[in-house]
């Protein structure tokens, strides 16, 4: 059982320039993510024509984004966040093509130096919900993988 601190790991090494992008989409798969739920479903926000599920590696992590959406100034106002812990793999093969729309995984959102977008694409998401699953020229490997934030 894989921890989001292993994944933590992998995406400051790719954020650094290293470390392998299949391995860090393993990770991802392996991983417990938490994920702040929100009128009875999972915390999502639009962006680029994308639905992202917000995952957070740790509470730690998860508190950070909070106080950001709690308050734009950083304070707290006192709202209890519930959440559930997710495998990676359910997200991106059971929940993200439930969804009915293009949609992805971003981690640790409110870390600008340690998030990372795993968007809807071959070798992330299943091909019948990939938004260039019938792109010419589109390998079936490492070449789509995760996209850095910041």
């Amino acid at each position: 059982m894989s921890t989001g601190e292993a994944l933590a790991e992998q995406i400051a090494e790719r954020r650094a320039g290293t470390g392998d992008p299949r391995a860090l989409i393993g990770e991802l798969r392996r991983a417990l993510v938490l994920v702040p739920l929100d009128g009875g479903g999972l915390w999502t926000a639009r962006f680029g024509g994308v639905r992202w599920i917000c995952g957070f590696t740790d509470e730690d992590a998860l508190a950070r984004f909070a106080r950001a959406r709690d308050d734009g100034d950083g304070r707290t106002t006192g709202r209890e966040w519930e959440y559930a812990e997710l495998r990676g793999a359910r997200l991106l093969d059971e929940i993200i093509p439930a969804m009915g729309v293009p949609a992805g995984v971003a981690i640790n959102v409110a870390d600008p130096d340690g998030s990372m977008m795993f968007p809807p694409t071959v070798g992330i998401v299943p091909d019948a919900v990939a938004v260039d699953a019938g792109e010419a020229g589109v390998e079936r490997s490492s070449s789509h993988t995760s996209r850095q934030t910041g």
